[in-house]
């Protein structure tokens, strides 16, 4: 793919696979974050097709041109400047391939074929490039093929192709509605000497599964509406193989009719659904792991920050520009506001206990960032509704724990403890000091000149914790002191400085 500078104009993106076919229409910001601005998605089945040969057909790609061109009407409705589009397994094997490329050109879309390598590559860079993993392997389960890339240091490294999508797998073993066991069984036993041949390494300590594609997302999906979890966000869910075990046991059972019932799941995967998760699952047997790491990203996110010449930065950097880019959606945000009561809730916190966890630290300074944009739906609630915000808007970067940490301790400042079940219990006591922190820092600037500097002063003393600030003569916190003198178990002693 070529590199060209930056632009804010919309572009779409298309990903003909071999079970479904996708497009997104994105606008890429200066800072790196991609925006959506319109998606669609059709069925194709193409993988089917080669079931019995290498030819996909011309109803196939009569089918497939016709969703070609309804992603380029829903494209061209949005202003797109350019479409990037890009076809996998099933069309990279068929022998008529080539007749499908020539019709999407015919229609205006530049349809390129691309190699495994380059699909595995591009799938590594959407999915790593905004979850907070730096090392490990990811694997896109499409319709055809499964593509395993080993990352370390956020970095790509050796990829792998084993032809068990999980359409594929589906019309090769799975004969029987419901499936027998037998049938499991050879699939089963398939992959795993696929795996074998190819050389697939384990996973080392401290890395990661990361989870790509439709099938993964639904089972994500389904798992999310069978734990009733409290932040039901498909982005950083993790999966676990002991789950996994239970969904498939659970949907091997069921005919293809009952599968379409089932919370959470896509009807247009009923027939696959079985298939992928045996995939998915031998997969990760194979790696050794216990759990996956789910991304909504893949390789249509890749293709778009490729054709700009993008890599994967630090997690950090990523989640620092997603909260700067939801922030600036909102006109009751001000940059000068939220670095001013950034600038005071580090320095409070910092003073409080220099070896608090450094994850906390930073999801504070991103709730203080962020305060001002629950302004826009009511002032008065305005914490809760930014823990809102924050709880839907897709955050880039972060993983679930972190998202919860940030979310409750916006709510807590806003003396709204209904959050408190998102921590985990070992993490309470520290999120309470981080929002007390934040509730202080709020009472602190809103009495602070706005025309002069914010500069205030922390100490421990024989008699607490005493903050100099130039706020009035004679002020005094009440109720928030309370507040901080619980989380931090010491009172709080506030000295007007120069005011």
């Amino acid at each position: 793919m070529d590199a060209t500078t930056t632009e804010d104009r919309p572009f779409a993106v298309i990903d003909v696979g071999s079970n479904s076919g996708r497009m997104i229409v994105f606008r890429l910001r200066e800072d790196e974050h991609l925006d959506v601005l319109e998606d669609s998605r059709a069925p194709l089945r193409l993988a089917r097709e080669l079931r019995d040969g290498d030819v996909l057909g011309t109803e196939a790609i009569g089918r497939t041109v016709e969703a070609l061109h309804d992603f380029k009407a829903i494209a061209d409705g949005t202003g797109v400047t350019r479409i990037i589009a890009v076809a996998t397994s099933a069309v990279r094997e068929a022998s008529d391939g080539e007749d499908l490329v020539r019709a999407a050109a015919g229609i205006g879309i530049p349809l390129e074929v691309i190699d495994a390598e380059t699909e595995a590559q591009l799938g590594f860079l959407g999915a790593v490039h905004d979850l907070p993993v730096q090392a490990g392997v990811t694997m896109d389960v499409g319709g055809g093929s499964v593509e395993l890339t080993r990352f370390e240091d956020r970095r790509p490294g050796r990829s792998w192709t084993v032809p068990f999508g999980s359409l594929r797998v589906s019309d090769r073993f799975l004969d029987h509605d419901p499936p027998t066991t037998k049938e499991i069984g050879r699939l089963r036993h398939a992959l795993a000497e696929a795996l074998d041949d190819a050389r697939v390494t384990e996973l080392r300590k401290h890395e990661d599964v990361v989870g790509i594609g439709g099938t993964v997302r639904n089972l994500a999906k389904v798992d999310l509406r069978r734990t009733d979890a409290e932040m039901p966000l498909i982005h950083g869910y993790e999966l676990t193989a002991r789950h996994l075990a239970g969904m498939i046991d659970d949907l091997a059972e069921r005919s293809m009719q009952r599968r379409t019932l089932v919370p959470g799941l896509n009807p247009d995967r009923a027939d696959t659904i079985v298939g992928g998760a045996l995939v998915v699952h031998g997969v990760m047997e194979h790696l050794g792991a216990r759990r996956l790491v789910v991304s909504s990203r893949g390789i249509r996110e890749g293709l778009a920050l490729d054709s700009f010449g993008r890599s994967v930065p630090p997690a950090s950097w990523v989640r620092t520009i997603s909260v700067l880019t939801l922030a600036r959606r909102f006109a009751t945000w001000d940059a000068r506001i939220a670095d001013r009561r950034t600038a005071i809730v580090t320095k409070i916190f910092d003073a409080l206990d220099a070896t608090s966890p450094s994850s906390i630290r930073e999801m504070l300074t991103h709730a203080a960032s962020l305060v001002d944009i629950g302004r826009a739906i009511d002032y008065y609630d305005r914490f809760e509704h930014a823990a809102m915000v924050v709880l839907t808007a897709d955050l880039a970067g972060f993983s679930h724990a972190d998202l919860a940490a940030l979310a409750t301790i916006l709510r807590d400042a806003g003396d709204d403890t209904s959050a408190g079940r998102l921590v985990d219990e070992q993490d309470r006591a520290v999120v309470d000091r981080a929002a007390a922190t934040l509730a202080l820092a709020e009472e602190l600037l809103r009495r602070i000149d706005p025309a002069g500097p914010a500069d205030v002063a922390c100490a421990w003393t024989g008699e607490g914790f005493e903050v100099t600030a130039p706020v009035p003569g004679g002020w005094r916190p009440r109720a928030v002191a309370d507040r901080f003198a619980a989380a931090v178990g010491r009172p709080l002693r506030i000295v007007a400085d120069g005011a």
